[in-house]
C-alpha cells in the first residue's frame, strides 16, 4: 500500500465518491489545492455522474496523469500520441488486477442503463460490506504512484 493508496481509500472512506478520492489524494502532488481538486473531479463517481461509465477510480487516476504528463497544446501530436499512450498503459495494468475499467462491469454486471438514477446512495456499512469501490480506488491510487515512481516528473 502507497501512501496516496491508503489516503485515496480513506478519503472514499469519508464520503468521497471514487473519483474524488483518487485525484484528491493526490492533490499534493498536483498541486491544486484540496477543494478545487474535489470539485473537478466530482463529476466522474459513479462511473461518470452515477451512469456506470468508466469507473471513477481511474477517471481520477487518468486526471492525476494529465495534469503531471499530459501535453498543454493540442498541435504536439507526438505528445498526444505518448500521452494517449501512458493512459492506455494505467488503463491496462488497472483491468489486469480487476477485469475490466467499467464501473458496471466491475459491480457485478450492472446492466448499462439500469442505474440511470442521480441519487447517490447513503453511505452506510451494508453500502461498504457490498461495494468493492474502495478497493478499487486503493488499486488506481497505487497504480499511479507506482507510475510515478516509474515515470519521474
Amino acid at each position: 500500500m502507497s501512501v496516496h493508496s491508503e489516503k485515496a481509500k480513506d478519503l472514499f472512506l469519508d464520503g468521497y465518491n471514487c473519483a474524488q478520492a483518487v485525484f484528491c489524494a493526490f492533490s499534493d502532488v498536483v498541486g491544486i489545492d484540496f477543494a478545487t481538486a474535489s470539485k473537478l473531479s466530482s463529476s466522474f463517481g459513479g462511473g461518470m455522474g452515477r451512469m456506470r461509465e468508466v469507473c471513477g477510480a481511474v477517471s481520477g487516476m487518468f486526471m492525476v496523469a494529465g495534469i503531471l504528463y499530459g501535453p498543454a497544446y493540442p498541435d504536439d501530436q507526438d505528445a498526444k500520441m505518448e500521452h494517449y499512450a501512458r493512459i492506455q498503459e494505467l488503463a491496462r495494468r488497472f483491468k489486469a488486477e480487476n477485469g475490466s475499467i467499467i464501473c458496471r462491469e466491475l459491480l457485478s454486471g450492472i446492466p448499462a442503463g439500469a442505474s440511470t438514477d442521480a441519487k447517490p446512495e447513503a453511505r452506510t456499512q451494508a453500502y461498504y460490506k457490498k461495494r468493492p469501490c474502495g478497493e478499487y480506488v486503493e488499486c488506481a491510487a497505487r497504480i499511479m504512484d507506482e507510475y510515478i515512481k516509474e515515470n519521474p516528473i
